[in-house]
């Protein structure tokens, strides 16, 4: 079980014994200060990604750093492998803002489009309705896979999907 008050106090003891402020470590990491403070105090945990610059920085292994207490050097196949894994969800993460920013651009040109159309006021022709049913199914479908994307239920979705196919 990770005791998230150990891991902070065994966090704030490296960060004091390299010689840094709060302020200076959340400046070389590219966080807020207070992003440290709360880390430090055990109320929030660093990502994996940032544990292992941490670990890099410190010259302690991850495993030190997660059980919150110093001791013998972590195996360094088990190191690569925790590195390969932060690496792996680092780029998921950076694969997870881009479908959401293109469904959140896709969504801003659908109601555009509707809000032209109003503006243009076309005759109420079948074509002219057509075209902004499509454009506001588009913005709505667009915002609501936007919130399903970041809420985890698509990958689940799609986890699920991939378990009924393999049976």
């Amino acid at each position: 079980m990770i005791n998230q008050a150990k891991i902070g106090s065994l966090l704030k003891e490296l960060r004091k014994e390299h010689g840094m402020t709060q302020e200076q470590l959340a400046e070389k990491i590219g966080v807020a200060r207070r992003t440290v403070s709360r880390w430090e105090t055990g109320s929030n945990l660093p990502d994996l990604d940032i544990l292992i610059e941490l670990s890099d920085l410190y010259g302690v292994g991850l495993r030190e750093i997660l059980d919150g207490e110093r001791q013998e050097a972590m195996d360094r196949d088990m190191e690569e492998t925790v590195i390969k894994v932060a690496e792996y969800s680092s780029a998921q993460s950076q694969r997870a803002k881009k479908v959401v920013l293109v469904y959140f651009v896709l969504g801003i040109i659908a109601i555009i489009a509707c809000l032209v159309m109003e503006e243009i006021d076309l005759s109420g022709t079948f074509a002219s309705g057509f075209a902004k049913g499509i454009s506001y199914g588009i913005a709505v479908g667009a915002m609501i896979m936007g919130i399903l994307y970041t809420t985890g239920v698509l990958t689940k979705f799609q986890a699920a999907k991939m378990r009924f196919l393999n049976r």
